[in-house]
C-alpha cells in the first residue's frame, strides 16, 4: 500500500500545479457539492456508513492504495469532466484539502 499521508499547507492549495480550468456555469459545483461527493465515493467503495468519514483524516487512514487512489482520481475527472496531475490524491491527502483544492482549482463558488 502506498502511504497516501502528506501535509499540505493552505499555501499550497493555491500555488500547487493542476490543469487550471474555469467550470461552464452549469457545471459548477460548490464546495458542499464535491465534500458530499467524495464522501459518497468512499462510502460506496469502502462499504461504509458516511458518519465513519472524517473529512480531515488522510485516505490513507481508510486504507486505500495506489489503485483505489487512481480510481478516484479518474472518477473525479470524470465527474467535473477536468484532468488533474496524476498526484492529485497525493497532493491533498484528505477529503477536506482535496474539496478546497478542486473548489480553487475550478473557479467554484465557496
Amino acid at each position: 500500500m502506498v502511504d497516501l499521508n502528506f501535509q499540505t499547507s493552505n499555501s499550497d492549495l493555491e500555488t500547487n500545479n493542476a490543469y487550471h480550468v474555469e467550470a461552464s456555469p452549469e457545471k459548477v459545483k460548490t464546495t458542499a457539492e464535491i465534500q458530499a461527493w467524495l464522501v459518497s465515493y468512499l462510502t460506496n467503495v469502502l462499504k461504509i456508513n458516511p458518519n465513519e468519514i472524517d473529512v480531515t483524516l488522510p485516505f490513507d487512514y481508510y486504507n486505500m492504495d495506489s489503485a483505489s487512489a487512481i480510481g478516484l482520481s479518474g472518477e473525479i475527472e470524470e465527474w467535473l469532466e477536468c484532468e488533474f496531475e496524476p498526484t492529485l490524491l497525493y497532493d491533498y491527502p484528505t477529503i477536506e484539502t482535496l474539496t478546497k483544492y478542486l473548489a480553487n482549482s475550478l473557479s467554484i463558488k465557496q
